[in-house]
């Protein structure tokens, strides 16, 4: 595992992050623990929590009770609701308080090193549900505030400056709009937690092979005349990803992801620890040579 510094606050945090949602108790409360504890032996100190379900903190809580607490970085999403039937969205300053005191008291954890607020709307986040958390924030029952997110609205909440966290969509084919927000974040030493480093447009070789789909040039000419067996079939697409040996299309993406030194952690799930191990391993492999430059073709192509 490597391991990076965690925006200005000095601590040290795993390239990876296992994100904990209540589907990771659906195998079963052993199983959860089998996974963290893989976790652990692989050398991530960061988790999230994806809600704030008492059930799902308890357990997180109980798996982690054998580190160092100061080793360990624990986030925990905010205003999505609590993962429970019929939960609504909630920012107000009484319902994240309530969701981080529940965390804390079941959970045996101390603190809670981030609240990650996900994607409050424009008029969603009042300015009293703010001083809540600064509140907690000086009592250190929560280290640092984030916002997490890929609408328009996340620009102004970065320039804000209130924010120490941010959460981000980051991915090969990412919006300009997207890179922008991450370096307006570094400017303000905001630490930035990756997500969606696969989404679904690229999960598979025909969909990969439609990405920036080069059109007919002028008079009719070029783009898609070539044949599947064609060498330069889908180039200029990132149909490769699904075509480098020895690499998965997703170890790739999540290798790329890496490789951006604003980028603190990158998010991943996992159901069991065959698929954590996998992921866990590619922090250590290198890129092959010339793949960074196949991708910066493929995403500039149209």
């Amino acid at each position: 595992m490597r391991y990076r510094p965690f925006g200005a606050s000095g601590a040290a945090i795993s390239t990876l992050t296992l994100s904990l949602g209540v589907d990771s108790l659906s195998r079963g409360v052993n199983a959860a623990n089998e996974l963290i504890f893989s976790a652990l032996e692989a050398g991530i100190n960061s988790y999230r929590l994806e809600t704030a379900d008492p059930v799902l903190a308890e357990v997180v809580g109980q798996a982690l009770a054998s580190v160092d607490r100061k080793l360990l970085n624990v986030s925990l999403e905010l205003g999505a609701g609590d993962g429970r039937r019929g939960s609504a969205r909630d920012f107000s300053a009484e319902g994240m308080t309530g969701a981080i005191d529940r965390c804390l008291h079941v959970s045996g954890l101390g603190w809670i090193d981030v609240a990650l607020l996900e994607e409050p709307g424009e008029d969603e986040l009042p300015q009293s549900s703010l001083n809540a958390l600064k509140a907690l924030r000086a009592t250190e029952r929560v280290r640092y505030l984030g916002v997490s997110g890929s609408g328009e609205v996340m620009d102004a909440y970065v320039s804000t400056g209130a924010f120490d966290v941010l959460g981000t969509p980051f991915h090969v084919n990412v919006d300009w709009k997207i890179r922008s927000r991450l370096r307006a974040a570094r400017e303000q030493d905001m630490a930035i937690l990756a997500y969606d480093y696969f989404p679904a447009e690229l999960d598979t070789e025909k969909k990969a092979a439609t990405v920036h789909q080069p059109k007919k040039g002028l008079f009719g000419f070029g783009g898609g005349s070539k044949t599947k067996d064609d060498p330069l079939a889908h180039a200029g697409t990132f149909a490769f990803l699904h075509r480098t040996p020895h690499w998965t299309a997703e170890a790739i993406c999540l290798a790329h992801a890496m490789t951006d030194p604003a980028i603190s952690s990158v998010l991943i799930t996992a159901r069991d620890a065959e698929r954590l191990n996998a992921l866990a391993a590619v922090p250590e492999r290198d890129m092959p040579p010339g793949l960074s430059a196949q991708i910066e073709m493929a995403r500039v192509a149209a």
